[in-house]
């Protein structure tokens, strides 16, 4: 079995690197970790922040070098867990990327965290792991973080 671990470094990611190591079975899978570096650049044009161009190529290699630690990391936590696990980072859209990636690889299973964005900034944003899940040509596991409730009869503040 080929496992996908797309993770980002937020506590949504760890939840789902957890979640492989508790529910999937070691012997036979392949576990690959993946990061997508999302360019600056596409972010911000040179007129609307002119001192900031510069300064983009360095930041963009800052933002690489912390991705590949970052995949390292969840690599090797695969790997004491007895998973035969590999790292990769990669530039370009996350959505687009993952779903590429998934299918070049021949993925059996994707696992993603969710950002649980809601509102507005769900419809402006968009979210990848909805749109992982609504192209994947294989199996997607979006691994939630469950949300404590507030006793009965206390209001949220």
């Amino acid at each position: 079995m080929k496992v996908l671990v797309a993770i980002d470094g937020s506590k949504y990611s760890q939840a789902a690197v957890q979640r492989v190591i508790e529910q999937v079975r070691r012997d036979g899978t392949e576990v690959r970790v993946l990061h997508i570096v999302e360019p600056v650049r596409a972010y911000f044009s040179a007129a609307m922040i002119p001192h900031f161009v510069p300064h983009v190529a360095a930041i963009e290699e800052d933002r690489k070098k912390e991705a590949h630690e970052l995949v390292q990391r969840a690599a090797s936590v695969f790997r004491d867990a007895g998973f035969q696990a590999e790292s990769l980072v990669e530039e370009g859209d996350a959505k687009t990327r993952i779903i590429d990636h998934a299918a070049e690889w021949n993925a059996d299973l994707i696992v993603i965290g969710s950002y649980g964005l809601t509102g507005l900034n769900r419809f402006l944003m968009g979210s990848v792991s909805d749109t992982v899940v609504r192209h994947a040509g294989c199996s997607v596991e979006v691994v939630r973080i469950p949300v404590e409730s507030e006793p009965s009869g206390e209001a949220k503040s």
